[in-house]
This record gives C-alpha cells, sequence and structure tokens, in this order.
C-alpha cells in the first residue's frame, strides 16, 4: 500500500519523518574499472564526506554491502530459517552501499546526496524513511492500523 509520508503523520498527530536513505547501486566489474592509483583518493573523499555529515548531525550510519556473491536469501519455512544463495536479482547491479539520512527536509536530503563522493559518475537514489524504530513519529506499522 502507497502512503505518503505527511498523511501517515498528520493521522497520529505528529510531524513528517524526516530520514532519509540514500542509496548507490553498482557492481565488481564497475568497481574494477577504477584505477587502483584512483582508490585512496576516493576513499579519502568518502570519508571526508561521512565525516562532514557526521559532525553535522545529518549523517546516521554509512554502510557499504559485499559483493552480491555474498549475500543470502532467508525464508521461514516450518518456523526454521531455509538459506539459499542470493539475492534474487534481475540486474546485473545490486545495492552497494547506502546512508541514513537525518536532516531538516527533502532539499537538504537532495543536497547530501549530491554531495556524495561518487554522485558525479553514479546517480544516487534517495528514500523517505516512513518509520525509524526509537523515532516519536512511529508506531511500527506504516499503514497505522496495527499488527
Amino acid at each position: 500500500m502507497h502512503v505518503r509520508t505527511e498523511v501517515l503523520h498528520e493521522h497520529h498527530g505528529r510531524k513528517p519523518a524526516l530520514k532519509y536513505v540514500a542509496m548507490i547501486y553498482g557492481n565488481q566489474e564497475l568497481w574494477d574499472t577504477v584505477p587502483a592509483e584512483e582508490w585512496p583518493a576516493a576513499l579519502a573523499r568518502q570519508e571526508a564526506f561521512n565525516r562532514k555529515y557526521r559532525e553535522s548531525g545529518e549523517l546516521l550510519g554509512a554502510y557499504g554491502l559485499a559483493d552480491a556473491s555474498a549475500a543470502r536469501l532467508v525464508r521461514r519455512e516450518g518456523g526454521l530459517p531455509a538459506v539459499t544463495d542470493g539475492p534474487y536479482l534481475e540486474t546485473k547491479e545490486y545495492l552497494a552501499s547506502f546512508y541514513l539520512l537525518d536532516c531538516a527536509g527533502p532539499q537538504r536530503a537532495q543536497e547530501i546526496a549530491a554531495d556524495l563522493p561518487f554522485a558525479d559518475v553514479r546517480p544516487v537514489e534517495l528514500w523517505p524513511v516512513l518509520h525509524a524504530d526509537g523515532d516519536a513519529g512511529g508506531d511500527g506499522d506504516a499503514d497505522g492500523g496495527g499488527a
């Protein structure tokens, strides 16, 4: 079900969520095109980005993911975990890294996403977060109806 954040939070009498997830997609083939001598500078730019926005309080976390070959799919079958190789992808690219932002609004989230070091060569997908555990703005269910 599609629920607009503003409607969800007005229904609960709370302010709209101001957290966002910024995501970058890629694959090992893409990363292999970056010359080895450029990686130290690229990593330094990433660390500078992380430091800048952590210090401002707008970056709650930055996470790089392992290659897709390390991913697993987990389902519950008969009350137990059933694990298979994963992920279930129909594309060559996969989620490579994600950043949890807490900022003043969508325009600021877009500014931060555009400041990501790889944003000049890879698009950044930006999603509003409807609920985060521990927020005063949510009760754990996206439709407000409870479990």
